[in-house]
């Protein structure tokens, strides 16, 4: 890569990139730790704010070289991509982006063999040589050769490829074909969110799915008639090309969710389900495969070692939870219901100024269970017998884990 000069001023906008946001912007899977996020790919390495910081090495820095480390650039590319993404979000002021241009999009170029995509897709991930085929020939999925600016290393990837409505490339979404070590993935420069990889069929069903290689190994497991429907793969988990594939196709009707069992996946199907039903899908389905994912299921379908599913941690603690509200509402007495609750609430809000969480946590549980002892009463009221432990295991039916992202602070306010 030819020299670039960076000014101060450009220097200083790419040192103060979010990181989260930036990462969420490539399509990088970010799962919630605190205050920090988490790569789903690589558990060691948290981002908070603009810095990383790997665990394991016990190295960090900031987002030029988190990008040199994790997406194999070289200082110039990491300079670059961090500028166009920040000009992409707004981040900038309209001087700025008005006095540079943002990169055009093009195609990673190809490799004159595709013996590596092969052989990694169908010998490591075990997706059917029938499947990928299909996709090569459509030309949304080929093999890249990529040169290190030095000249002297090659690179190759697997380029999955976004058509827009016209069929004319709009998105490339690249992943490393070597089965060791870090994996490398990311969109291309100039990548449209839109426009992720899909395939368009007939039929009123779209399957959407986080990953390319998601959506491959979905239609390896449900090889029967699959052309006949369509699919889509965020690259992430934002709602941009779902959205631009209910717009294009408005025979499509029946919405199945496909993403991934673990925390993050957990928390986007619930906000995409209500994203949909706002749209008039209410109807949303969804299929939670066995394992992390459907990759991870189909290795488990072929004898391999499968990473297991992650349950979220909300899921994991509301049993108990709801059983505890369930036997204090056993106890309460419903006539002090209008006097106790005020101070209940504000014992709660004295509870988190002095960082006494658990007693507030407490407070909030009893005041649940004044709350399922009323709907009992009233219930019985209108001839129907529930008791407040039946209610309480109907009311871990309702937990929503993407609408309790807030503090507790924040939840009190709501309350």
């Amino acid at each position: 890569m030819a020299y670039i000069h960076f000014t101060d001023e450009q220097k200083q906008q790419a040192a103060t990139v979010n990181l989260p946001e930036f990462l969420r912007r490539q399509g990088e899977k970010l799962l919630p730790a605190g205050r920090e996020y988490r790569l789903d790919r690589d558990h060691s390495v948290t981002v908070r704010g603009n810095t990383w910081y790997d665990h394991a090495s016990s190295e960090g820095g900031g987002p030029v070289s988190f990008l040199q480390n994790f997406f194999g650039l070289s200082y110039p590319e990491a300079m670059s991509r961090l500028l166009e993404g920040a000009v992409d979000a707004g981040l900038v002021q309209n001087s700025d982006r008005e006095s540079r241009e943002v990169q055009p999009f093009t195609l990673p170029p190809a490799s004159d063999n595709m013996r590596r995509l092969y052989a990694y897709l169908l010998k490591e991930r075990c997706i059917s040589r029938e499947v990928v085929n299909a996709f090569v020939q459509a030309k949304l999925l080929y093999e890249s050769l990529e040169l290190a600016r030095d000249g002297a290393r090659e690179y190759h990837n697997a380029v999955f490829v976004g058509l827009d409505e016209n069929c004319v490339p709009r998105h490339a979404h690249k992943r490393s074909l070597n089965s060791v070590g870090k994996s490398f993935r990311m969109n291309e420069a100039g990548s449209d969110p839109c426009f992720s990889f899909h395939h368009t069929g007939t039929s009123d069903r779209l399957f959407v799915f986080e990953a390319p290689i998601d959506l491959l190994s979905f239609i390896t497991l449900n090889p029967k008639d699959w052309k006949n429907h369509s699919y889509v793969s965020l690259c992430g988990t934002a709602d941009h090309a779902l959205r631009w594939m209910l717009d294009q196709n408005p025979v499509l009707e029946k919405i199945t969710l496909c993403l991934d069992h673990d925390e993050a996946g957990i928390e986007a199907t619930g906000q995409l389900r209500e994203m949909l039903s706002e749209l008039g899908y209410p109807e949303t389905s969804v299929i939670q495969p066995c394992h992390k994912d459907f990759n991870e299921d189909l290795k488990a379908v072929h004898g391999r070692i499968a990473k297991p599913a992650e349950e979220h941690p909300q899921f994991i603690v509301a049993p108990e939870v709801c059983r505890r509200i369930g036997k204090i509402g056993e106890t309460v007495n419903l006539s002090r219901l209008q006097s106790e609750l005020p101070s209940l609430l504000e014992q709660h809000r004295r509870f988190l100024q002095w960082n006494r969480t658990e007693d507030a946590m407490d407070c909030a549980e009893r005041m649940a269970a004044f709350a399922l002892s009323a709907c009992a009463r009233e219930m019985r009221q209108t001839g129907v017998q529930a008791s407040t432990k039946t209610l309480s295991e109907v009311l871990r039916q309702y937990i929503q884990p993407h609408q309790n992202r807030a503090n507790v602070r924040s939840r009190h306010y709501e309350i």
